[in-house]
């Protein structure tokens, strides 16, 4: 059985059985069967239809899933109801890219070997989709993995993080209420981690898509099976350059809510904060007053604004962290601890360059300031990491605004907006360690479908 317990107190919530390697194989076995059988592939229409109905029901649960996302996952509940609100918006966006998505023509009768020809490309479901999701946003990742393949008509088998499984599986109910036959859509929730492998890595599985760490992500996609496609999205030490002419009444309240939105446990938190020295006094007291000020408590609160960290563990990792860059000579502004799961938001003025919460990411209420003096010090110093996800810079200026834009490694820049900024309509992936493939829905779709071309002779 597996136990789930509200992240801030660790209250019991429900016990869940769990999937066993028998259950495994044959949910693989159904889900195969179904791609292979071509009669049994639902038309478009049908799929747009069980996706409107779907993004309706999810409507009319909008408070409980939120509530839920609050004492699963503790995102603070104001938070869970964007969260849920975008993976409404989310499932409609899969059916309304299906209006306009098509294959294209290619050229023939351009050479005379090719005369006499008609040749155009169609897109067909890619196969199984094996989708193993992340804690930090329960029901939205789930949204990500499962929408685009019901679009696509790629049967789906979803493994939720352990930690937070009720949104996955009540969507999945709503999705089997909203029309989808029995099978397409199956959820996998075993307490083996050797299972989440074998569903990743075997050879009816045609597409991966994975959230997670780097470490469990690559290790996953060097096992596996031949043909198999992949998604993986790690994570970032997201940095900000803060430019001499940036505007300081208006800058604050976004670099905060980047830093310590859902406890900085976002794959594209702000971590490191990089000041023109000339400002870097000002910004700190502003900053300092607007983190130290944040509301630290139970993440169903409407006025929470920070809660805990997803396990205790995690909470214990993250202080000594902070511990070890105070040893070695960094300044800490906040911080400390309010329970075993919750920490206070804390901000550590130039730690080492080596420390871990300048070459890690914390995924914690933590952030890192460091004073440059030119735009390149700065620049070189966000680039200068294995990680490359998103980034950004304030500045009042055209010239380093463009100049960061072209220089700094990201999949994506941000001018005068934080790292977390994300619609889900967006391309959204990792360079390097950070990632591969990209995410966001139609970009998912197109992900998870195989291009075929058909040549017809006259």
């Amino acid at each position: 059985m597996i136990k789930v317990v509200q992240a801030f107190d660790r209250q019991l919530m429900t016990e869940l059985p769990s999937d066993d390697a028998k259950a495994l194989e044959a949910k693989l076995a159904t889900a195969y069967r179904l791609f292979k059988d071509r009669s049994s592939w639902l038309k478009p229409y049908e799929r747009i239809d069980i996706l409107h109905k779907l993004a309706t029901l999810m409507e009319g649960k909008r408070e409980h899933f939120g509530k839920q996302i609050a004492r699963e996952g503790g995102k603070p509940y104001a938070d869970a109801l964007v969260e849920t609100d975008r993976a409404i918006d989310g499932v409609r966006n899969a059916a309304e890219i299906l209006r306009t998505r098509a294959g294209r023509e290619i050229p023939m009768g351009i050479t005379k070997s090719s005369d006499r020809r008609r040749a155009w490309t169609i897109e067909e479901p890619i196969g199984v989709v094996a989708a193993i999701s992340a804690f930090n946003h329960p029901l939205n990742l789930i949204v990500h993995q499962v929408a685009p393949a019901i679009a696509t008509g790629c049967p789906v088998i979803v493994k939720p993080a352990t930690t937070t499984p009720l949104n996955c599986l009540e969507l999945v109910q709503l999705v089997h209420e909203a029309g989808m036959p029995e099978g397409w859509v199956q959820t996998f929730l075993p307490e083996e981690r050797d299972l989440a492998e074998a569903l990743a890595t075997d050879t009816r599985v045609a597409f991966l898509s994975f959230i997670g760490s780097a470490r469990v992500g690559w290790y996953l996609r060097s096992k596996l099976a031949p043909g198999a496609r992949c998604a993986l999205e790690h994570g970032g030490v997201a940095p900000v350059i803060v430019d001499r002419s940036a505007d300081l009444d208006k800058i604050i309240e976004p670099i905060a809510k980047g830093g310590y939105y859902h406890a900085g446990q976002v794959c594209v938190s702000v971590q490191r904060i990089y000041v023109h020295e000339d400002i870097q006094q000002e910004f700190l007291d502003r900053f300092a007053r607007r983190v130290t000020s944040l509301n630290v408590g139970d993440p169903v609160l409407p006025q929470t604004e920070v809660g805990p960290l997803i396990l205790p563990a995690e909470s214990d990792r993250v202080q000594s962290w902070i511990d070890e860059a105070v040893a070695a000579g960094s300044r800490l502004i906040g911080g400390g601890r309010v329970s075993e799961t919750t920490l206070k938001p804390a901000i550590l003025v130039d730690p080492p360059k080596d420390a871990k919460v300048s070459t890690l990411e914390v995924f914690g209420p933590l952030t890192c300031v460091y004073p440059f003096g030119t735009l390149d010090e700065a620049i070189t110093a966000a680039n200068s990491l294995p990680v490359a996800f998103q980034s950004s810079i304030f500045t009042r200026e055209l010239a380093p605004a463009f100049e960061a834009a072209e220089r700094l490694d990201a999949s994506a820049v941000m001018i005068n907006d934080h790292t977390a900024f994300r619609v889900d309509w967006m391309p959204f992936a990792g360079r390097h360690v950070s990632g591969h493939g990209i995410g966001g829905i139609p970009y998912t779709m197109h992900e998870m479908t195989a291009e075929k071309m058909i040549v017809f002779k006259s």
